[in-house]
């Protein structure tokens, strides 16, 4: 089987790249060790939530002053805007809501107000901005969702509007469900109505005026549709708040992405590596891949890197202290002046380390210090990318849907080449 294009990594940017290029009928091969990161965060797209200390209110008018060294300084606004409207438009199961224009304030599993610019909107309804009265409901045995820290930690938030919180907690039924994780709750909302159980539960015990916020639990099938139905059954406005990981939207999300794939004709192989390349003149002939028989070559006409940083093996520091990109051993930006210098001595300082990746130039391919590219036709995308800080400036996800997007969208603009097939 050949392919025209090799997509290293499943988490969302890869996903994202490998979706556009196969709805343009490319063929299309993603390999990847795992899911990536989708499984651990809540779905939410965090475009720009933050300038150095300052809350983004409005990430279009902020993006400009990002520079080139910067993931967003290779895009326009429009091409943001472009890549999140398909993004939304394709994965409509999760019924995305938001808007580049303006940042929600969604709750963290910790009760913090993150700025966030899309939201599936079975969790729009935590939007804080413009206060009010919220109840936060845990159900006992559930270790992932803690709703008295939550509403606690919203009531002592610097927020626009006043804000009245309170926490509620339900007792399940226990000899039913099993062992309380998120996906044996949501297993049982998708199977045993659990909804029905839950209306009767909260029947008298919330006031008209009060948001009810749920752990993000509501069935990984059929989320959206239970959501809908619990709002209408109990006249309230009703939100699932992220819990710690594994995360059930992020799951959806990933699912949504892959089951998308799976139909325009695209392959997915999980539990492989991508290990090298065979480059002639500048251009990528062929990626090689290991799986646990061996090494397959597979011949390509372009490559997109979407791998990841440090946590998802992208990047990889070694006990020399040297930082090296681990598939194609690309150079690098945002290493420490030195080797002896790895991490500052606290927690929130900034680390030497926190905008390392490799540096593209507008069509997202990796390039060289003389900033010529490394390969014609490799395209990278999301977290391998230099100069952010996401975890800081709550960009990640943004990052990872616009880049992978864009990298999909320069290796559309060229003509594609045949090529020959895979040998193993």
């Amino acid at each position: 089987m050949s392919y025209d294009t090799v997509v290293v990594g499943a988490g969302l940017a890869g996903l994202t790249a490998a979706l556009r290029l196969s709805e343009r009928r490319r063929r299309v091969l993603v390999v990847a060790r795992g899911v990536g990161a989708t499984h651990l965060a809540p779905a939410t797209v965090e475009v720009l939530g933050y300038l150095g200390d300052n809350r983004v209110l409005s990430p279009a008018a902020s993006l400009p002053a990002l520079s080139n060294g910067h993931p967003y300084g290779h895009v326009s606004v429009d091409q943001v805007t472009t890549a999140l409207a398909w993004f939304c438009a394709h994965t409509a199961s999760l019924g995305y809501a938001g808007s580049l224009d303006e940042n929600m304030l969604l709750p963290t599993p910790i009760g913090v107000p993150k700025p966030s610019a899309f939201a599936p909107r079975s969790m729009a309804g935590g939007d804080v901005r413009n206060g009010g009265r919220f109840v936060f409901v845990g159900l006992r045995g559930f270790k992932d969702f803690h709703p008295m820290l939550i509403a606690d930690n919203l009531r002592h938030a610097r927020l626009p509007q006043p804000i009245e919180t309170r926490a509620l907690e339900l007792e399940p039924p226990a000899s039913r469900m099993g062992d309380l994780s998120g996906r044996v709750i949501a297993g049982r909302f998708d199977t045993q109505n659990l909804a029905d159980w839950l209306v009767g539960a909260l029947d008298g015990r919330t006031d008209a005026d009060e948001r009810i916020g749920l752990p993000a639990v509501l069935g990984l099938r059929s989320g959206d549709a239970i959501w809908q139905d619990l709002e209408k059954r109990l006249q309230r406005r009703v939100f699932e708040v992220a819990t710690l990981p594994p995360s059930l939207p992020g799951i959806r999300l990933y699912q949504a992405l892959a089951n998308a794939l799976r139909v325009s004709g695209a392959h997915i192989v999980l539990g492989v590596r991508a290990v090298g390349t065979r480059a002639v003149g500048g251009r990528i002939e062929a990626v090689e891949v290991a799986n646990a028989t061996g090494t397959v070559t597979y011949p390509v006409t372009s490559v997109v890197l979407a791998s990841g940083g440090f946590a998802s093996g992208g990047l990889e520091l070694d006990s020399f202290g040297t930082t090296r990109e681990t598939v194609f051993d690309l150079p690098l930006i945002g290493l420490a002046e030195t080797d002896r210098v790895r991490f500052a001595p606290h927690y929130f300082d900034a680390q030497p380390l926190a905008t390392a990746g490799v540096a593209t130039d507008d069509l997202l391919r990796p390039v060289d210090g003389s900033g010529n590219p490394v390969y014609e036709n490799l395209h990278a995308a999301g977290a391998i990318l230099g100069g952010a800080t996401p975890w800081k400036e709550k960009s990640g996800t943004g990052i990872s849907v616009v880049t992978g997007y864009a990298a999909a969208e320069a290796i559309l603009a060229p003509a594609a080449r045949p090529v020959p097939e895979a040998v193993g």
